[in-house]
């Protein structure tokens, strides 16, 4: 399969999980599964998908070493970035869930290298306060505006997920590591029953609803990470964050064709904003690099 199908694939299935998100917790009038069990139901079957995948290349693996099996904080961040990842959808359209998830990414890893002592230069900084002015513009109040509460949780989902990547990017067995980590998260789905038992949230779980959660999990999560792994040893890094510019586009288009979600100005100048100016951020620092 040729690297320009596969990483087409890779970002459709990225972007596929808003979309899903969004059909199943967000649907107009009764949503067909709530926040949390759909949390539950994607890490869960994500976890076993990964699993057999491990399994299935066990031959060409090597070693078993702690650091090939992932960690209890990793699984935690993975837990944060599912759960507030499904309870943001309640609110959020998909293409503007993706955006805020992709911003907020991009924001703790560079966040990240200037406490580590990055010193970014003058073209780099014009692209993060571009990106950053725009995202700010895009959840500020106004009648555009996304609710704030939900465009919250997504940014914490954002920051989870960054954490999480930022402890996976040295991992020697990416794959497995993911696996492991997905495993360890579903140990957090017990206190987040207990809470919502506590706080009586209301539990709703089709068929339909946990068809969604499942192929989320197992496919465009399980799947599409393996896949992303096969594509960044070809690609690097930079062009993979670059690449990765196109999952909050190809979620926006998805959400407007198959849930008839709106495409508003401001979102899509704020989009161009974001997106560009991380991209002029990025390029730079790989020229600077």
């Amino acid at each position: 399969m040729g690297l320009f199908l596969i990483t087409t694939l890779t970002m459709i299935a990225f972007a596929a999980n808003s979309v899903l998100g969004r059909m199943a917790i967000g649907a107009p009038g009764d949503p067909l599964i709530d926040p949390a069990s759909y949390s539950a139901v994607r890490l869960i079957s994500g976890a076993a998908m990964l699993m057999l995948l491990v399994a299935g290349t066990a031959r060409r693996r090597v070693g078993g070493s702690p650091e090939h099996r992932g960690s209890w904080t990793s699984a935690f961040a993975l837990f944060v970035y599912a759960t507030a990842f499904s309870f943001a959808y309640v609110a959020l359209a998909a293409g503007l869930g993706a955006l805020i998830l992709f911003a907020c990414v991009q924001a703790t890893m560079i966040g990240w290298s200037l406490k580590e002592g990055d010193r970014p230069s003058v073209t780099e900084w014009l692209g993060l306060v571009t990106a950053f002015g725009a995202f700010v513009w895009l959840v500020s109040p106004g009648l555009a505006a996304p609710d704030p509460l939900a465009a919250a949780t997504m940014a914490v989902s954002g920051i989870a997920w960054g954490i999480y990547s930022l402890k996976g990017r040295d991992s020697p067995d990416p794959l497995q590591a993911t696996a492991h980590n997905f495993l360890r998260s579903t140990v957090f789905l017990l206190p987040l029953g207990l809470i919502v038992a506590a706080t009586a949230l209301p539990l709703h779980i089709t068929a339909a609803g946990a068809l969604l959660a499942a192929l989320s999990g197992a496919i465009t999560s399980g799947l599409g990470y393996a896949l992303w792994y096969r594509v960044l040893r070809q690609i690097g890094g930079t062009l993979g964050a670059i690449v990765q510019l196109t999952v909050p586009v190809i979620a926006t288009f998805g959400g407007v064709v198959l849930l008839d979600e709106a495409w508003t100005l401001r979102l899509a100048l704020s989009s161009v904003l974001i997106l560009g100016g991380v991209a002029v951020a990025i390029l730079a620092k790989q020229k600077r690099s």
